[in-house]
């Protein structure tokens, strides 16, 4: 029987937000390739909102492709497994793309390096079943979604067995999965939705099951109308419904998918569940697959390597760990005219230099900036043009949260509902005066965390 969601009408959207230039056409034809194994990763022990892992091999130690090497600290944890087959050399601490210095674990590869082709087919080959899932039970669903290690692909890296768990307390009617991917330039979840959209329906109704959750509905953004006729066909008898919604920035922002979808308001400071629904990425959901029907972790994801400074755009199924520089190198290098390198979207992400970064579960892009592209400013004093306020979706005043920050008046900040804040950058995008809002609400929220750890 078809889906109705409730006061879903088509085309959804919801109020502010922004239009920034999409920049889709550089990578969105580009199949995804498959990374050769490469010589080293370096995994990171923290690699979601939550605790850190604690290692459960030492060096010297030979590991399998998949094998579980570390394991969570906490309930909101992750476990960690290896990404390739090899050796796990001497323990070495490294800066992450958002600025955190972290643990990690290196592996030298050695022993059975699986192939291009076979890495595909083992991640996101095979049959994925639509039917019989009711065999599956629902706290067991959770359970082996923990044991393979998933997270948030879409970017927050939220332990998913927290958010994909039964919840008697707070039912979940509606399991939402975002396909809306409405960061610039990229292109990950829109190559995943064309190429592999089996597993993406397989595992938003295991998702679904292990919620309790009688409605599902995949938000796709009006320009990927290719994606949404893949998934209507791979959906085809299954009762999920693709809500074709318009295209906005940030209409991925899960508040506003909800809104967009179904017209329900999550209240200031509330979660999904209070209104009760779920929300979780296509990425995800194929990795839930995986986790359930097959029993393997998470040690590989699609990564758009976009933008005008790199010479082959592409999307890119490397293995978890890997060296932003090796996934430029394996998209032909930069171009001379290279000015920036940022850990996922233009919007969202995180500017680095450093191209012996790794990879982590979290990481969706990485876009190459030229300079062209990076849009030069000065700061200058706030006009208190309002611009910032015209467009925060969370209907903030970014400028007050920011100035708060910058001086370090905390209790003004939280009057202010700094922690509403998710950081879409829209206000800096629209400010006249190019005063870096978001970096200034990110400090002011770190202050806040130490004082709170305090």
């Amino acid at each position: 029987m078809a889906l109705k969601l409730e006061g879903y009408e088509g085309n959804g959207t919801f109020s502010h937000g922004i239009h920034p230039p999409e920049r889709k056409s550089i990578s969105k034809d580009a199949a995804i390739r498959v990374m050769p194994t490469p010589d080293t990763v370096v995994l990171s022990l923290h690699q979601n909102i939550g605790g850190p892992c604690e290692p459960l091999v030492k060096p010297r130690k030979k590991v399998a492709w998949g094998e579980l090497i570390g394991k969570g600290k906490g309930f909101v944890s992750t476990t960690l497994h290896a990404s390739i087959p090899g050796v796990v050399q001497r323990p070495i601490r490294v800066t992450l793309a958002n600025g955190r210095h972290m643990d990690t674990m290196p592996i030298k590869a050695e022993g059975d390096i699986p192939t291009d082709q076979d890495l595909w087919d083992e991640i996101f080959g095979g049959e994925w079943p639509t039917t019989g899932l009711d065999a599956y039970d629902p706290a067991q669903i959770s359970q082996d979604i923990s044991a393979a290690g998933l997270v948030g692909m879409g970017g927050a890296a939220f332990p998913t067995h927290v958010k994909i768990m039964p919840n008697d307390k707070k039912p979940v009617h509606t399991l939402i999965v975002n396909g809306c991917e409405c960061e610039p330039y990229l292109t990950s979840d829109y190559r995943l939705m064309m190429e592999a959209p089996g597993p993406i329906i397989t595992g938003a109704l295991l998702a679904a099951r292990s919620l309790g959750a009688g409605r599902i509905a995949i938000g796709v953004e009006d320009n990927k109308m290719a994606a949404v006729e893949t998934l209507k066909r791979a959906a085809a008898g299954t009762g999920i419904e693709i809500a074709v919604l318009k295209t906005k920035y940030p209409q991925g922002s899960e508040k506003h998918l909800i809104q967009s979808v179904i017209k329900r308001q999550v209240p200031l400071g509330g979660l999904p569940s209070d209104v009760g629904v779920a929300v979780s990425n296509v990425g995800t959901m194929a990795a839930v697959a995986r986790a359930v029907i097959h029993k393997k972790p998470l040690t590989h994801r699609v990564i758009s390597v976009t933008g005008g400074g790199i010479a082959n755009p592409r999307n890119v199924l490397a293995p978890i760990g890997v060296s932003f520089g090796e996934l430029i190198d394996f998209c032909g290098g930069l171009k001379s005219s290279a000015a920036r390198l940022v850990a996922g979207g233009p919007m969202m992400g995180f500017a680095f230099t450093n191209p012996d970064t790794p990879v982590t579960k979290g990481t969706s892009g990485l876009t190459v900036m030229s300079r062209e592209e990076v849009r030069a400013g000065e700061e200058t004093h706030c006009v208190r043009c309002g611009k910032c306020v015209d467009v925060c979706p969370m209907r903030l005043v970014p400028t007050k949260i920011a100035m708060a920050a910058r001086y370090q008046d905390i209790a003004l900040s939280r009057r202010y509902n700094i922690m509403a804040c998710f950081e879409c950058g829209s206000c800096a995008y629209t400010c006249p005066a190019h005063i870096p809002l978001v970096q200034l609400i990110r400090s002011g929220k770190a202050s806040i965390a130490a004082m709170d750890r305090k």
